[in-house]
């Protein structure tokens, strides 16, 4: 699984962050979305597609590679 994201999509909601703590991660400053690992481990995959699937704005893309 490849992961990317959209910093100018992302509005910092955080539930990314909520849902893949080691993958996703924000900015101290303004909330928005760090990408910590955009090839996570397979354990790590249902989180992320829970991150991808509540995210408000559709900053996060899966694909595999």
């Amino acid at each position: 699984m490849k992961v990317t994201v959209d910093q100018d999509a992302c509005t910092g909601s955080g539930q990314c962050v909520l849902s893949a703590p080691e993958v996703f991660d924000q900015r101290d400053s303004d909330g928005i979305v760090v990408l910590l690992n955009d090839n996570p481990a397979a354990h790590q995959h249902e989180d992320v597609r829970e991150a991808e699937r509540i995210c408000p704005a559709s900053a996060i893309t899966l694909t595999r590679p």
